[in-house]
């Protein structure tokens, strides 16, 4: 990949960071939430000196003297008994590396192109599916579900920095950067340095992964393609098997010799839309819209968390449940979802582990002694209702 720099770089970045600044990217991180990193210090303990913990960062980001924490290394639950490896800044880095995004993705945001779609300002992934279904509803038969395999934790660094150091000539924010993408894991008490990838839960995270495929996304547009990306998830849609042949041979092209990346071969596949394939959640075929078996299954897993059998039924629960039960809803009842009959479904699997869960056995003759309108006095809500409810409002 040939990176040309600008003749006109931006330079003084580091002068724009401010108190404001400082202030935004707090607020930004307390909004997101998330686990104390290696530090242990929680977002709440940051907050109690808050004017002096931001006076102290800004000096050290401005002054070249800001030392990253390594990442903590934890997993949460991929799916099919896997699990996905995250790397958990320090608060104080967290603010740090807002304070960087804040700067410079304003420089590349009019560079990306208009079907990249992931954490980017005003898009989606609904609005990201509804371009989809344009180009499946315009004749586009075939689709290239890709995968990059493990690409968050193999973006090369020197890439990245190429790539940013054509646009932006602050040495300071280089190094920044290059210090957030080396910073390093701690994992079981042991330090392992970072060599390549930026961190799945890191907070620049997706903006790099948005520069860095912003060449393969003006790639396919040169040569004709039809696609739509959200972060590393991308489809590339097409009208003839010949066509989406060439796709995926022009991808593995590009991502080899470009981006040093790779396909993930288990993953990736080139399907009719009439049998279906899986994006961002949804499983999408010329028939209908709906969560996807995987999506489906971390639900009913959450809704098992907090319905143990052994477990009393009380206000708390209901409200817990409520919580998940909106959530999963407001995601996948957009108006393009075929969702009200899966919906259904769930309901009754719901209230059978509702019934179970208060006589603490499993008996169709619970239906009797606890009906749905029990159930509803309790205020559990209904997915099916919240669903036609939330397609109304849309």
């Amino acid at each position: 990949m040939k990176i040309v720099p600008k003749k006109f770089k931006v330079h003084s970045l580091t002068g724009r960071i401010n108190q404001e600044l400082m202030w935004q990217a707090f607020k930004a991180v307390k909004k997101n939430r998330g686990a104390a990193g290696l530090d242990k210090v929680s977002i709440k303990m940051f907050e109690k000196n808050l004017e002096q913990n931001l006076d102290a960062l800004m000096r050290d980001l401005k002054s070249r003297t800001y030392k990253p924490i390594p990442l903590k290394r934890v997993y949460i639950p991929k799916g099919g008994g896997k699990l996905r490896p995250l790397g958990i800044p320090a608060v104080r880095c967290r603010i740090a590396q807002e304070v960087v995004r804040r700067l410079i993705n304003p420089i590349f945001e009019h560079q990306f192109h208009d079907n990249s779609y992931g954490f980017r300002p005003g898009r989606n992934c609904h609005m990201a599916i509804e371009t989809v279904l344009k180009y499946t509803n315009d004749g586009h038969k075939f689709v290239l579900d890709a995968d990059i395999k493990a690409f968050f934790d193999n973006i090369s660094h020197k890439l990245i920095m190429d790539i940013i150091a054509a646009e932006i000539a602050d040495g300071n924010i280089l190094g920044l950067i290059e210090k957030f993408l080396k910073s390093g894991v701690m994992e079981d008490g042991v330090f392992r340095p970072t060599t390549r990838g930026t961190p799945q839960g890191g907070v620049i995270s997706p903006l790099l992964a948005n520069i860095v495929l912003n060449y393969l996304d003006w790639q396919l547009e040169a040569n004709g393609f039809k696609f739509v990306r959200y972060a590393d998830d991308f489809v590339i849609t097409c009208k003839t098997l010949p066509r989406a042949e060439k796709a995926l041979d022009l991808v593995k092209d590009i991502l080899e010799q470009d981006l040093e990346l790779e396909l993930s071969p288990e993953k990736t596949r080139i399907a009719r839309l009439y049998d279906g394939f899986q994006f961002l959640g949804f499983y999408i075929s010329d028939r209908t819209t709906r969560m996807r078996p995987k999506s489906e299954e971390k639900f009913k897993m959450k809704i098992k968390a907090l319905t143990i059998r052994s477990h009393n039924l009380d206000s708390e629960v209901i409200i817990k449940l409520n919580r998940v039960i909106r959530g999963t809803v407001n995601y996948f009842a957009p108006p393009f979802a075929t969702v009200i009959s899966q919906f259904k479904r769930l309901d009754g699997w719901i209230r059978k582990r509702i019934r179970c869960m208060k006589y603490k056995r499993i008996s169709r003759a619970d239906n009797k002694r606890m009906k749905i309108k029990h159930i509803r006095r309790l205020g559990l809500l209904s997915c099916w209702k919240l669903c036609l409810a939330v397609k109304e409002r849309k």
